[in-house]
C-alpha cells in the first residue's frame, strides 16, 4: 500500500439541511489529509443543496453533482464512483458523522493485515439522536469501549448469508477494486448493503477494527423502519428486493453449508412477509424455501 493513498469519500444527500455540513466538515477534519470528497445531492426537496453549494464557496476543489431528478442511493452513489480516484472508497450518508481518527484507523488495518485477500474493513458505530444525544452502540461494548463479543472476520460469507453476524456498514472503507470489480452498486434494487457485502464476502475477505468509527444518526423516516411496516408500498419494494438479493445470493453458494445458511435468512424473511401483510411475497419465499430445500436433499 503506498504510504499517502488517496481514500475517496463519496457523501449522499437527501433532504439533510440540518445535519449535511456537520458530515461534510467531519470529513475536511479527518486526521489523515490524503481525501477526496464527492458530494451528491439526490434532487433534494428542502434546503440541502443550497446549503451545500453555500458551504462549497469556502472549499472550490470538491466536486459536487446536483442529480436533476431523484435517483436513489444506489444510482447516486455509483454515478460517484465512477469519477473516484482514491484506491478506497467510504460511503458516507449526510446525517453520519465521522470520528476524526477514522480514516487513519481503516487505512492502518488494511496496512497490517494478515489476510492476503482483504477488501473491506469495518468497525463499530455510536448510534446518537437526531439531535446529537448518545443512544447506544451498534455492537455492544464494555467499560473501555472494545465490544464484548468477538467478530467473525476473513471469510465470513456463510455468517452474512445467515444474517446472524451483522456488519456495521457505515462504519466500512472498501477497496476501490474491490467495487470495480462488482461493478459497483446493484441499481435494480432498492437498497444496496446486503447485496453488496454478500458480493463482496463471496470473493473477498473482511478484517473488524475494535473501535468507534463513525456517529450514526438515528431518524424516524430512516430506511431500516421501512422494512417493519404494514401495508406499505415503500416497505414492499424495499423487502422485494431483499428477495432478489436471496435469490442471486443461491445462484452464488456453492456448498451445503452455504445453502443451510440461506435458509436461516430465508425463514426470518418469510415471517417477516406475513407480519407485514405482503402474502404474495410470503409464498414466494415459501417456494423459494422449497426448491432450496429439494437442492439440499
Amino acid at each position: 500500500m503506498q504510504d499517502k493513498p488517496i481514500v475517496t469519500i463519496i457523501c449522499l444527500c437527501y433532504n439533510q439541511q440540518d445535519y449535511v455540513l456537520e458530515s461534510l466538515f467531519s470529513v475536511i477534519n479527518q486526521s489523515y489529509s490524503t481525501i477526496e470528497l464527492i458530494i451528491v445531492d439526490d434532487y433534494s426537496t428542502d434546503n440541502s443543496k443550497a446549503t451545500i453549494e453555500k458551504w462549497l464557496v469556502n472549499y472550490p476543489e470538491i466536486q459536487f453533482i446536483a442529480n436533476e431528478a431523484n435517483l436513489g442511493n444506489t444510482k447516486s452513489f455509483n454515478k460517484a464512483l465512477k469519477i473516484a480516484k482514491g484506491q478506497y472508497i467510504i460511503d458516507l450518508a449526510a446525517d453520519d458523522v465521522l470520528l476524526p481518527n477514522c480514516v487513519s484507523l481503516q487505512l492502518n488495518a488494511f496496512k497490517n493485515t494478515a489476510y492476503k485477500n482483504l477488501g473491506i474493513v469495518y468497525g463499530n458505530t455510536e448510534l446518537i439522536s437526531e439531535n446529537g444525544e448518545f443512544h447506544s452502540y451498534y455492537f455492544a461494548v464494555d467499560k473501555s469501549k472494545k465490544v464484548m463479543e468477538n467478530r467473525i472476520t476473513g471469510n465470513i460469507y456463510v455468517s452474512v448469508l445467515s444474517g446472524g453476524d451483522s456488519i456495521c456498514s457505515v462504519s466500512s472503507m472498501v477497496k476501490k477494486s474491490v467495487f470495480d470489480s462488482l461493478q459497483g452498486y446493484d441499481e435494480t434494487l432498492a437498497y444496496e448493503d446486503l447485496d453488496f457485502w454478500i458480493r463482496a464476502s463471496r470473493h473477498f475477505e473482511f478484517d473488524f477494527i475494535d473501535e468507534i468509527l463513525i456517529q450514526k444518526r438515528i431518524v424516524a423516516n430512516s430506511l431500516g423502519t421501512d422494512f417493519f411496516k404494514k401495508n406499505d408500498s415503500k416497505s414492499k419494494k424495499i423487502n422485494y428486493s431483499t428477495y432478489l438479493i436471496l435469490k442471486k445470493a443461491i445462484a452464488l453458494n456453492k456448498t451445503r453449508e452455504e445453502n443451510k445458511a440461506i435458509l436461516k435468512r430465508i425463514h426470518f424473511e418469510t415471517i417477516l412477509a406475513y407480519k407485514t401483510s405482503n402474502m404474495i411475497l410470503m409464498i414466494k419465499y415459501i417456494v423459494l424455501e422449497i426448491k432450496l430445500r429439494s437442492t439440499i436433499c
